[in-house]
């Protein structure tokens, strides 16, 4: 599936009606998901035959993606009920086969690296701090290959240093920095809309396995 295509499929997905903005529930836009699954595809192959979890999947853009792009099993994660019944109906409408799963992922009881790859586009710690680092430290033991998230390149220097000295990382990668379209969605929101720059990172786990050939 080319680039274009798998924007313009992710451009169609239903995205929050009422966002919770404790959780900090953006909607990841199609230009930015279709970009971190087609590089984590077409760059590294980590998604095709793998499996798949969506941290925090809001209302599925990044699982929905990974499954566009033949992922073998996709698993969407979100703490949201109301979000999960919109990745569902998502996931419907594109005719794709996605478990989910309702689960804070602080809580999230998985042993081991029992998934490939983790995407995630986490909260970015306004509301919560630290929750972003939460989720980094969650994926990276759970991920036997490469975990691929998006943070705010203001935090470059501390995400790296902290995903390699404290959360397993054993390499810590700034792929591309991109605009994330945050709009108004909350009463607080002056303005129609803000760019925010964002880092998407790769992010390889230690005792990761070696890839089969």
């Amino acid at each position: 599936m080319k680039l274009k295509q798998l924007e313009t499929l992710l451009g169609d997905l239903q995205q929050f009606t009422t966002p919770k903005v404790e959780l900090e529930q953006y909607p990841t836009g199609p230009h930015i998901a279709s970009r971190l699954l087609y590089t984590a595809e077409n760059s590294f192959d980590d998604i095709s035959n793998k499996v798949v979890a969506d941290f925090g999947c809001g209302c599925g853009t990044l699982g929905a993606a990974a499954a566009l792009l033949g992922a073998e099993q996709v698993i969407g994660i979100d703490i949201d009920p109301q979000s999960l019944e919109i990745a569902s109906m998502n996931a419907e409408d594109l005719e794709l086969d996605i478990d989910f799963v309702q689960c804070d992922i602080s809580n999230l009881g998985w042993r081991g690296q029992i998934v490939d790859t983790v995407v995630m586009n986490p909260p970015f710690g306004t509301r919560k701090k630290g929750i972003d680092m939460d989720f980094l430290f969650v994926a990276l033991k759970v991920a036997s290959l490469a975990v691929y998230s998006l943070h705010k390149t203001s935090t470059r220097d501390y995400i790296k240093r902290t995903a390699l000295r404290d959360l397993n990382a054993s390499s810590a990668e700034v792929l591309c920095e991109l605009r994330f379209d945050v709009p108004q969605l909350y009463k607080f929101h002056k303005k129609k809309e803000v760019d925010i720059a964002v880092d998407l990172w790769r992010f390889v786990p230690k005792r990761s396995r070696v890839k089969d050939n």
